[in-house]
């Protein structure tokens, strides 16, 4: 991939926090594909662990921070940073193609990355040298909003800003499989396998629909891990390819994408 390429889009899969500690082969499948990318001008991330009410949202501090915006876990967990740069003129570049797409965007330099954005940008770009901007998923919001706000924002791309999404296809924390054994679910499966067939087609009209989709109650108890898959949808310029494909705990997809 030259540094004059336009750049992929990605939909990553994040799974449990724990994650950060030892990402197993997702971790190795995630840093294998950072290896192969160009020099970056930035990162923009929009993961499931920012909603907000109103307007889109983008972080604009010089400097973002981490919160560890979850509980109950190991203290090394707590003790793992990843001290990335903002870029707020890349979060006024990105609210005005906003914007211009008649989408509302207001800046935010209070927001921290939440570990949507840092657990995967820790293997995909490990030394935290390349600014990071957030955008939130607005409480009020459908599919094809998201997909509008990815188009907008998809000439990003080709002045070296890696747009990302963070969730996961599957995302139901009250039906885990603490012992991990039994594999995934079978409407879990049942439910990515629909998600993958329509995306290798380009079927986005079906993706809007997906509730109608063989397992989606049980696989998307509420939407906001699915939604940023969505806006890497929009952003991108082609059918993806599988980037990784795996389970934790037999309701937590790992599935993640790569769109040219």
């Amino acid at each position: 991939m030259s540094s004059q390429s336009v750049l992929p889009t990605l939909f990553l899969a994040h799974g449990s926090p724990m994650l950060a500690l030892d990402g197993e082969d997702w971790g190795k499948a995630v840093s294998a594909f950072g290896r192969q990318l160009p020099p970056l001008r930035a990162i923009l991330v929009c993961s499931s662990h920012w909603e907000a009410p109103g307007p889109f949202r983008l972080s604009s501090a010089e400097v973002p921070g981490v919160m560890h915006d979850f509980g109950g876990f190991p203290e090394a967990l707590y003790a793992l940073d990843y001290p990335a740069p903002g870029s707020p003129e890349l979060a006024v570049e990105a609210s005005g193609l906003l914007a211009k797409a008649g989408l509302e965007a207001v800046l935010d330099p209070e927001r921290p990355l939440d570990h949507g954005a840092w657990v995967p940008l820790r293997y995909l770009r490990p030394e935290a040298s390349v600014p990071v901007i957030q955008l939130s998923l607005p409480l009020s919001r459908t599919p094809e909003l998201l997909l509008a706000a990815g188009r907008a924002l998809a000439p990003l791309r080709q002045s070296g800003v890696l747009i990302l999404g963070s969730g996961g296809i599957v995302h139901n924390l009250r039906l885990l499989d603490w012992g991990g054994t039994s594999g995934p679910q079978p409407w879990a499966t049942a439910f990515s396998r629909w998600i993958q067939a329509q995306l290798v087609a380009g079927n986005e009209a079906a993706l809007m629909d997906w509730k109608g989709a063989p397992g989606s109650a049980e696989s998307v108890p509420t939407s906001e891990h699915l939604d940023p898959l969505f806006l890497s949808l929009g952003a991108s310029g082609g059918l993806p390819e599988a980037l990784y494909e795996g389970w934790q705990l037999g309701s937590l997809s790992l599935t993640s994408y790569v769109f040219p």
